[in-house]
């Protein structure tokens, strides 16, 4: 298999010949990774359930897990789902990785859609399922909002959606992926919604939506080639307990259950139990909300960006994104990531995603060295 190079080696090689300034600590804006202590009582509960690692982890996921993240799915989506409509996941990248190849592998020319830019795993499901690949591009001109023909509809085994969007911060209404649900029926596709950002938002009333409850608007109470994945790394700031979930279409499920069983990813029950209790509370993540939305705050402040309706990413349109790339680190001490690394055919080129993980003072403190370096290029 020929893997495309990971965005951060590529960074690295791009800054391997740069010597940043010493002046000034090093800042990386690079990674979607929380800087934040997972919440106390999640580590407790992790530390409580040590002993149970005598026994072997159920493929299928804890009774108690699955009953959390039934919870969760309910009181933050307003969705009933029944526990043959959940897997408990290692996190998402495995099931983002894996599911792909359990749907595409009876196609005789699978052919799999994505969104681009996009989280590197689509582009690495798609090789190791040999499909051909068509990328559903996100642009400035079209709202970084996802389309594809008629013709390219009917040719899908597959459409993967992300959104909220990593990297572009944009969201997609209900009516919108209610559309998709009546397409996938329509042609007969599976369609996923990567939802690992949808519990960091900043108003009520701009709360990201969920594909199970645009399936249900659709009329698809079943969740008939509809999959939901999400993951408790943003909303829990723990991306170390590698939970996730995969929920929708029961009958596929049970399918991609046994799977599963060969696959060999079940996780640790103590981390189940610990991932158990954060899915079964809200109070952390309305208080980790309120850090990026501090955060966003201070960005619009400094930068003049208008803040996104949800995810930690600020897509900053730059020009030469490489070069912009190399003489920040050179200047500031700073490191973005390249909109390009996170895209094919030139979708991504010309910005730069910026992650705002840290606490509001450092973010503040980058920033203005941000700001600071933009000024001095002009």
């Amino acid at each position: 298999m020929n893997f495309e190079k990971y965005p951060f080696e590529k960074l690295a090689e791009v800054l391997a010949d740069v010597v940043p300034n010493g002046e000034y600590e090093a800042s990386a804006l690079t990674i979607g990774e929380p800087k934040f202590q997972t919440p106390q009582f999640i580590q407790d509960a992790l530390k409580e359930n040590t002993a149970l690692l005598q026994k072997y982890p159920a493929s299928a996921g804890e009774p108690v897990l699955k009953q959390a993240m039934k919870n969760f799915i309910k009181n933050r989506f307003n969705v009933e789902v029944t526990l043959e409509q959940i897997i408990p996941t290692f996190g998402t990248r495995e099931v983002l990785f894996n599911f792909p190849q359990f749907v595409l592998f009876d196609k005789k020319n699978p052919v799999m859609a994505y969104t681009n830019p996009f989280y590197q795993i689509y582009e690495g499901a798609a090789i190791a399922s040999r499909a051909e690949v068509i990328h559903i591009d996100l642009t400035k001109e079209n709202d970084f909002q996802p389309s594809l023909t008629e013709d390219e509809m009917k040719r899908c085994d597959l459409v993967i959606l992300n959104y909220p969007n990593n990297p572009t911060s944009a969201d997609i209404t209900i009516d919108d992926l209610a559309l998709w649900v009546k397409k996938a029926l329509e042609y007969d596709f599976v369609l996923v919604n990567d939802e690992c950002y949808s519990e960091i938002y900043f108003d009520e009333s701009d709360k990201p939506v969920s594909i199970l409850e645009a399936s249900i608007k659709a009329g698809n109470s079943d969740f008939k080639n509809v999959i939901a994945m999400n993951s408790i790394s943003k909303r829990s700031s723990a991306p170390g307990l590698r939970s996730g979930i995969i929920a929708g279409d029961a009958k596929l499920l049970k399918a991609y259950m046994k799977y599963r069983t060969y696959v060999g990813c079940a996780s640790p029950v103590p981390l189940q139990q610990a991932a158990a209790v954060a899915w079964n509370d809200q109070k952390h993540v309305d208080e980790f909300r309120a850090i990026y939305k501090e955060n966003f705050e201070i960005a619009k402040e400094i930068l003049g960006v208008e803040p996104p309706k949800s995810t930690f990413y600020i897509w900053l349109e730059v020009g030469d994104e490489i070069q912009f790339t190399r003489e920040l680190y050179k200047a500031k001490n700073i490191k973005v990531l390249p909109g390009s690394f996170l895209g094919r055919n030139g979708i991504g080129k010309g910005y730069v995603r910026i992650a705002l993980v840290e606490n509001a003072t450092k973010t503040r403190e980058v920033l203005t060295r941000l700001k600071d370096f933009m000024n001095e290029q002009r």
